[in-house]
């Protein structure tokens, strides 16, 4: 009988108990589980017989864990689930229905009570239940394996308690040989959405119970291996251009499992073990090294008496010297992704071709490493890692984020009753998964405060694994830990830490010290969420700068969205607050760099830019080539050099350049071929280096990089000034004054037509349908403060940009038409644009006058003094027929850039469709943005707009944004499918546009990207139509 706590609310008569609340139960215990529990092991690969237990199972849900019998009772109310799956996802859309409850989104709150072990009596708790027959094998022991389930579960076996699971994402085995009976077996296992575990998995996640990995039945022969460590040494050779390798075996086996022999065949390897004394390490020869860049595995395969484990092997050597970390001896930079485990529609449950579709991604757009935030991912991710090439930074299945909000008060970190629980998820983290070349960093967790169980946790990793050095981000002092590492510093304090110069945040002085002795990387940084990140390029430059800046991993990969429907059936993207939640942290889930449908966004592009592992610059005529790579020379590369028109944007003919094979490390100056320096003067030398052949993850001429530079006019262009027209072609009739293709209305000033097009404008525009990144408030702001002063500009929360921009009222300008002047040859306006309750007005002048038969336009945009605040844009908005769906443009692309994101822009010609130039955010906002456009075409069924633009005095040309929506229809929409039906398109021309910067959750736009109040103007000439 469980020792019980009396309830006074539930006490009868002269306070006798009339019910009890069981207070030591395995819900709400602070032990790692219980019963036939088997030590953490390896996942291993082997002929021993196994049984997939997947599949369709029964099931019946409960509305909490109190009072439910043991084992539960078989009868009646069951349906049936899917396993692997969450129980509040259906098989192709989300919810499953109102009765298996919502999923829940939470960031760092916790989604009840903070009142440790405890949890709610609401607590949906599951049971599932299937059948299977006696396999019939022939084995020692069999084993019932759990790879995945969220949060704690009791297991019975034909009535036999097996035990108690915990760690949602870490596997555990059960020994249930003697549960086991001929014929059918009946399995049950209680799933319970909330329990003490739950207090250390608060992961910036779905919250989404249910058995979500595969299930499995494993036979165990005797003269088995439980265990297996084939731990790689790599050396050196004596010519120093070669390594050797070593293999160091760690076998857990009874001595019946002997002779063991471990065999590589293609190295010609084959050792023979007769007993456990005999086991010792040996050398296999030369070899070729395992890396990220050159991910070379070898097969091992060992054989006992009772069975064959087939092992992939990577032979690397990871250490730290000084404040370098270096594999295999080179010098490693991370250009890493965060990445969870979610799906649209199985949430967690996994998918390998869906996996693969993913790391592929990530290689091509030039990810070197992955950090499994924030746990464990499935088994097979890092063998994917192993073979396609990835650094991984492995981390436990730990984070108390919820107890920030109590000042740390109650941690469980450092708690010692929670201490056992603290270990076995490090335990089971490395066991699982130390084979594996590609972890080179054991993370102890994320956002846990700190305390003793942390510093216990890494103690015990190197005890066990010496090879590997620890990482957990909150050890700011460098107590426990053997990296330095930092979530979303602004590059101001990440040039203290590399440089040396400066304080370091939450550091005295010895401890800055000590921290700065150490490699330092962001384990989160430049927030991927929505429009942005802002400044990659910039935090890439001080990494390169500074050695002991170890790079760091973009916060993340992908959004959390989850497939749900409208009433109406309409399909949708869903984030937190779309389920019914009551708790949530809205679309903070929908923070990656591929949207949920796999789209990647424009980021993609950017990283891909910035982190080229060859950089290529132009200085004139003369390439420099930089190998950036940590282990490969350039053999498998091609360098391809082009010329972009200067007449209209197009590519010309191409060569292939000549480029001297380079080592890791070393750069080479090549000069431009002479056919690429001859013939028409300016336009553009475009530059790209790209694989040579096919690679498992992208075929030959995949680009890794690239760079642009404009040549220079070598002659004197003949300058022919526009005329005006001889006769004078105003027409002034009735309520319209026609110029040319183009009618005004007297009252506004505005076209109300052009070249027989409905249209209307253009009118000043300073909005934009706030980013994310605009939205953000929580790390201050340039605006008010300096970069310089502290991390985060004034270091203090402040009002995020979207606020400041509604406070000025720039999301509601009011325009006032002052001056309407109607000369012979031209229309001017002017126009005061003001907002309201302020004083705050800009002025701007706009004249259409016809020059060689063609209608130009030159706007001037004046402000008055005292805005205080920067401005999201400034230019002029044109509204256009609905029918007009596409666009070619000669200008930058392909894809939107900002000032802050325009490494990946290049100029050129380019096409696409009307919804092609925007991106559909989980979360509607600012996008499709081109800069330097120099000629544009929009065509449809609705007729055809040509227009390019002239340059101002200091030779800057205008962005362009063309929508289906107005900014303001935009900023209304919560989900794409919420914007309004439209039966107009809107075209802007931006003489500026504000950066994007990543204050979502990091650094603000920085100071230099910033678009402040100040005169611009615009100009472009409206084309007369074609036949």
């Amino acid at each position: 009988m469980l020792p019980v706590a009396a309830d006074p609310a539930r006490l009868g008569a002269g306070g006798v108990a009339i019910a009890s609340v069981p207070v030591d139960n395995y819900v709400e215990d602070f032990g790692p589980g219980s019963g036939s529990r088997t030590a953490p092991r390896a996942w291993l690969d082997s002929d021993a017989p196994s049984l997939d237990l997947n599949g369709t199972w029964d099931f019946r849900l409960h509305p909490s864990h109190r009072g439910l019998s043991e084992p539960p009772s078989t009868e009646g109310g069951w349906e049936t689930i899917a396993v692997p799956s969450h129980w509040a996802l259906g098989p192709d859309v989300v919810p499953a229905s109102a009765e298996r409850g919502r999923p829940i989104y939470t960031n760092v709150q916790y989604p009840f009570p903070v009142d440790p072990p405890f949890v709610p009596d609401e607590n949906p708790t599951a049971d599932h239940r299937r059948s299977f027959a006696h396999p019939g094998w022939d084995v020692e022991r069999v084993l019932l394996r759990f790879d995945g389930v969220e949060s704690v579960y009791k297991v019975w076996l034909n009535g036999t308690e097996i035990g108690v699971g915990k760690g949602s994402r870490l596997v555990q085995e059960f020994d249930v040989t003697d549960a086991l009976r001929p014929g059918d077996n009946e399995l049950l296992v209680r799933v319970h959405q909330w329990s003490s575990m739950s207090y250390l998995e608060d992961q910036d996640q779905w919250w989404l119970p249910g058995i979500f990995r595969d299930v499995t039945l494993l036979g165990r022969p005797a003269g088995s291996l439980d265990d297996i460590w084939l731990r790689p040494g790599l050396q050196a050779d004596e010519t120093g251009s070669g390594f050797r390798g070593r293999l160091e075996p760690v076998l857990q086996a009874a001595p019946t499992a002997y002779p063991v022999t471990i065999r590589v065949a293609e190295l010609g390897v084959e050792q023979v073990f007769d007993d456990p004394s005999a086991l010792a390490g040996f050398d296999v020869g030369p070899v070729e090294p395992w890396s990220a860049e050159s991910p070379r595995l070898y097969t091992a395969e060992l054989v006992s008496a009772g069975e064959t484990v087939t092992l992939p092997v990577g032979f690397r050597e990871v250490r730290i010297e000084g404040d370098r970390f270096l594999v295999n001896g080179a010098p490693v930079t991370f250009r890493g992704v965060n990445r969870h485990e979610t799906h649209p529609v199985r949430g967690r449950v996994f998918d390998e071709e869906h996996a693969r579709a993913d790391l592929v991604a990530m290689k091509r757009a030039n990810v070197n490493a992955i950090r499994t935030s924030h746990y464990p991912p499935h088994p097979r991710v890092l063998a994917l890692a192993d073979e396609l090439g990835f650094w991984v930074i492995d981390e436990c299945d730990l984070e108390t984020h919820g107890f920030v909000f109590q000042e740390w008060r109650d941690n469980p970190s450092d708690d010692p009753r929670w201490a056992e629980a603290y270990l076995d998820r490090i335990e089971r983290t490395v066991e699982r998964d130390k084979n594996h070349p590609c972890v080179v960093i054991w993370s102890l967790g994320n956002e846990a405060g700190t305390g003793r169980n942390l510093a216990a946790m890494a103690q015990w990793v190197r005890r066990r694994d010496p090879d590997r050095p620890v990482h957990y981000e909150g050890d700011y002092t460098g107590q426990y830990t053997d990296v330095y590492s930092r979530m979303y510093p602004s590059l101001v304090e990440v040039e203290a830490i590399g440089s040396g110069v400066g304080p370091v945040s939450y550091t005295g002085p010895a401890e800055g010290e000590r921290v700065r002795s150490m490699p330092f990387l962001m384990c989160e940084y430049v927030h991927a969420m929505g429009n942005g990140p802002g400044a990659i390029a910039e935090y890439d430059a001080l990494t390169e700068r500074y050695p002991r800046l170890h790079g760091g991993f973009v916060w993340e990969w992908r959004d959390h969205g989850l497939l749900t429907r409208t009433a109406d059936g309409t399909p949708f993207h869903g984030y937190g607050g779309d389920f019914g939640e009551v708790v949530h942290d809205g679309n903070f889930v929908m923070d990656g760099m591929v949207l949920p449908d796999d789209t990647p966004t424009p980021s993609v592009t950017e990283f891909a830019a910035v982190h080229t592992p060859v950089v290529l610059s132009l200085t004139g005529p003369v390439l420099e080539v930089r190998n950036r790579y940590s282990s490969l020379d350039t053999a498998h590369l091609r360098f391809v050099a082009g010329l972009v028109s200067a007449v209209d944007g197009t590519p010309g003919s191409e060569t292939e350049l000549d480029v001297p094979l380079l080592a890791p490390g070393a750069s080479a100056a090549v000069p431009l071929p002479g056919a690429l320096l001859d013939g028409a003067d300016g336009g553009w030398w475009d530059v790209r280096v790209e694989l040579a052949a096919d690679q498992p993850w992208a075929p030959a001429g995949h680009v890794l990089g690239r760079a642009q530079a404009e040549r220079p006019v070598q002659t004197s262009p003949v300058v022919t000034l526009p005329r005006p027209a001889a006769v004078p072609p105003l027409v002034i009739s009735g309520e319209a004054l026609t110029l040319g293709p183009a009618t005004f209305d007297p009252g506004t000033g505005r076209l109300t037509r052009l070249h027989g097009m409905a249209v209307e404008g253009p009118r000043l525009e300073l909005w934009r349908a706030p980013t994310d990144n605009d939205r953000g408030a929580s790390f201050g702001s340039y605006e008010i403060e300096g970069p310089e002063e502290t991390r985060y500009g004034n270091g203090s929360p402040a009002p995020s940009s979207e606020h400041r921009w509604r406070a000025r009222g720039l999301d509601r300008l009011v325009h006032r038409l002052l001056e309407l002047r109607a000369d012979p040859n031209e229309v001017r306006s002017t126009v005061r644009v003001g907002t309201a309750n302020s004083g705050l007005s800009v002025e701007v002048r706009a004249r259409w006058q016809l020059l060689d038969g063609e209608l130009a336009c030159f706007v001037d945009a004046v402000p008055s003094v005292g805005w205080g605040c920067t401005w999201p844009r400034v230019g002029v908005r044109l509204d256009l027929p609905g029918g007009l769906d596409q666009a070619s443009w000669f200008g930058t692309g392909p894809a939107e850039n900002y000032p802050d994101t325009a490494t990946a822009a290049r100029v050129g010609q380019f096409s696409a469709g009307l919804d092609e130039l925007n991106v559909a955010y989980s979360r509607p906002q600012e996008t499709g943005h081109r800069a330097q456009l120099r000629r544009l075409e929009l065509t449809g069924t609705e007729g055809a707009l040509s227009l390019r633009t002239l340059p101002d005095s200091s030779g800057h040309r205008p962005g362009f944004t063309w929508s289906r929506h107005t900014p303001q229809q935009v900023d209304r929409a919560l989900h794409p499918h919420e914007l309004p039906q439209s039966e107009r398109t809107y075209l802007f021309l931006d003489a500026a546009v504000h950066g994007v910067g990543s204050r979502a959750c990091g650094p603000d736009v920085l100071p230099r990207y910033a678009l402040w109040p100040r005169a611009h103007s615009l100009a472009f000439v409206v084309e007369n139509p074609t036949d």
